[in-house]
């Protein structure tokens, strides 16, 4: 069993890094093998929309943009279950993220979205700031996640205020998801 993190977020040290790897604890509570992913050391570019807006995306469920995306991908797919640790900035998905899971989104949409159809995914918003806007980022991530027919497992939201209780909530939840697969 294995599950992935996936972290938006350029402070290594900071709160969304922190709740990744309360997720990654969790899955190992429950006997699973983790692996973090730190997107912003990955080279994701944008979707170019290439052709008429769907280039082989849409038929073939691969990009042609060559860079760091299809090895994330990879990751991610190979996995039995994921988590999607945000750092909300301006009410939304970082910029790695947006890239990461835009080009994801195009790749794994409808018939095109084995892989990930059914999949557990945790998503999981973390303000540092205010704690403003991670009601919104949870709605784009619940966008994303219906789009390629992922199994929601849990959507956390979690502000510097509430994150030594929230930490705990996603580390259970991770527990909760890998026991729950398979059962």
């Amino acid at each position: 069993m294995k599950v992935v993190a996936l972290q938006g977020s350029p402070n290594v040290d900071g709160l969304t890094a922190s709740l990744a790897q309360a997720a990654l604890d969790g899955a190992a509570e429950a006997s699973a093998d983790g692996a973090l992913i730190q997107l912003t050391a990955h080279s994701i570019a944008h979707c170019r929309q290439c052709g008429d807006g769907w280039g082989i995306c849409r038929e073939e469920g691969r990009c042609v943009v060559e860079d760091d995306f299809a090895a994330v991908r990879a990751q991610v797919l190979e996995a039995d279950a994921w988590v999607l640790v945000n750092p909300v900035y301006f009410g939304d998905l970082s910029e790695c993220v947006k890239a990461f899971t835009d080009r994801l989104r195009r790749c794994n949409v409808g018939a095109k979205g084995e892989g990930l159809a059914e999949k557990p995914v945790i998503g999981v918003a973390a303000a540092g700031g205010s704690g403003r806007g991670t009601a919104t980022c949870l709605g784009t991530m619940d966008r994303l996640f219906s789009h390629i027919s992922a199994d929601i497992a849990d959507l956390i939201t979690v502000t510097r205020r509430s994150a030594v209780y929230k930490r705990e909530a996603v580390r259970a939840a991770a527990r909760a998801m890998v026991a729950g697969i398979g059962a």
